[in-house]
């Protein structure tokens, strides 16, 4: 081959790897209960079991359409895991979603619906019947008090230190869950619950978005048939997938590089042109990547008002910058043309803002 074509190539080579948007991006599922704790338990099936298989049916969905992305199980077999552990598995794989999925039980078994959870403390007491159920597996464990520092979730008091915590990851977390929901009941026509908010451990010690999915009722038998059918497992596996996909876009989509040749110089072995036709498609190539966008920014912190550069939330950081939305001011740091570039200023500022997160900025 000419060298000149070796350059060609080269360069051609580059601009689809650099026109691609890199997906760095790490989900963990979760299948709640296992092992020794069924979770709830209903005529003909184990919650334990229809959580896993819908839980191994989205990340295989998402495994498929997403190959960049990193899916990460908290368990594939039947195997008990410790509430602590499954949020260990998130922020050791450094997650940017994580996606809880149980099965609901009622003592009223007429009661039907998928809800969707995410971490807070509105309406606390008329969702601490579900938090104190899911959290109750603790004490399945031995030592749980020093693992939990003291926490029972059995009593009321410990739910106190849930109304202290600071949620960073509130925003994202209700659109998740939004996303969810909107599947559930829009488009599977399911009795919707809503999304709420609840005290449970396990999204409390993750650092990263986290939604805990409540597919449904085991304790009412016709809702127990769908939910263990194969046609109801892989609705809902759907259902989450397609919320997953609305949440974080197409960026895994790479375009089919091309080359339009009608306007370039005829290739010679001229010095002069080759360097011509090189230097022409680097600009190409340049331009594709001004164009192509995203950005991204790490938010550091929300805040109800507009604040002064010398404020101390800022720990002296002079470079960020905000957008409100929702009537909160959203400080960030950015923009930047990569995640990867995002995720590398996202060390550095762990320093002073621990719960910082990478965030896709939106186009003007």
């Amino acid at each position: 081959m000419p060298p000149i074509m070796n350059k060609l190539t080269i360069i051609l080579f580059f601009a689809w790897v650099f026109s691609a948007p890199a997906l760095a991006f790490t989900v963990v599922i979760d299948a709640g209960h296992g092992g020794k704790d069924a979770g709830a338990v209903g005529k003909k099936y184990y919650e334990k079991n229809l959580n896993l298989d819908v839980t191994l049916l989205v990340g295989k969905k998402i495994q498929q359409e997403y190959p960049d992305v990193k899916v990460v199980y908290t368990r594939t077999t039947d195997v008990f895991l410790p509430l602590q552990k499954r949020a260990d598995i998130v922020n050791k794989n450094n997650a940017d979603l994580f996606i809880c999925i149980h099965t609901n039980s009622s003592e009223n078994r007429s009661v039907t619906g998928a809800e969707t959870f995410i971490l807070g403390t509105e309406k606390m007491g008329q969702n601490l019947d579900v938090a104190m159920r899911e959290n109750a597996v603790i004490k399945l464990e031995s030592d749980y008090q020093t693992t939990y520092q003291g926490f029972d979730p059995n009593s009321i008091d410990s739910y106190i230190m849930f109304e202290l915590m600071q949620n960073q990851y509130m925003d994202q977390s209700l659109r998740f869950a939004s996303l969810v929901q909107h599947q559930f009941s829009g488009v599977l026509q399911r009795a919707d619950r809503g999304v709420r908010q609840a005290a449970f451990w396990v999204l409390l010690k993750s650092a990263c978005p986290s939604v805990l999915v409540e597919m449904g009722f085991i304790s009412h038998p016709e809702e127990e048939l769908y939910l263990g059918s194969a046609a109801g497992k892989e609705q809902m596996a759907e259902a989450i997938m397609s919320a997953f996909r609305a949440f974080i876009g197409k960026q895994s989509e790479r375009p089919e590089p091309t080359l339009q040749t009608t306007s370039e110089p005829a290739v010679s072995s001229d010095s002069t042109t080759t360097k011509t036709v090189v230097d022409t498609i680097a600009k190409k190539v340049d331009e594709t990547v001004v164009k192509r966008g995203p950005q991204y920014g790490v938010q550091i912190f929300v805040s109800s008002k507009l604040l002064s550069g010398s404020d101390a939330n800022f720990h002296g950081e002079k470079e960020y910058k905000y957008f409100v939305k929702n009537g909160l001011y959203k400080y960030y740091i950015g923009p930047f043309d990569t995640r990867d570039e995002a995720a590398e200023r996202q060390k550095v500022l762990r320093q002073h803002f621990p719960d910082c997160f990478i965030i896709k900025l939106e186009q003007e």
